[in-house]
């Protein structure tokens, strides 16, 4: 099967659900993120006023948002007039079971910060 007709009001429930879910995570990545930074710039700081070598750059990942990617796609819906859309097998995957390209990095990186890592 390489398309699917779907109702739209159902997809849009999918996809504001799926959307809810990953910027709930993010915001919660962002607080652990900020922890973080803030933990390793008061080392920074410490070694400076010590006199230890200073570590001068930082090397986390920061915390991935991708909300305004669902943001487009519910607009599309919401702008549609017709009350089913074809979905490919892609679109499918990215909208229904929240299988994006980037899903697997974001939500490993947001996880790890949501967690206290």
């Amino acid at each position: 099967m390489q398309n699917v007709t779907v109702l739209k009001d159902r997809l849009l429930d999918r996809l504001r659900a799926n959307r809810e879910a990953h910027r709930a995570l993010f915001l919660k990545a962002q607080e652990g993120y900020r922890a973080e930074v803030v933990a390793a710039l008061d080392g920074m700081l410490r070694d400076a006023k010590e006199g230890r070598p200073i570590r001068r750059a930082l090397s986390l990942v920061e915390p991935q948002d991708h909300t305004k990617d669902y943001d487009t796609i519910i607009d599309m819906l919401d702008m549609t007039v017709e009350p089913e859309v074809e979905l490919s097998q892609l679109e499918f995957r990215q909208y229904v079971r929240d299988e994006w390209d980037w899903a697997a990095l974001a939500y490993t990186t947001n996880t790890s910060y949501a967690a206290g890592r």
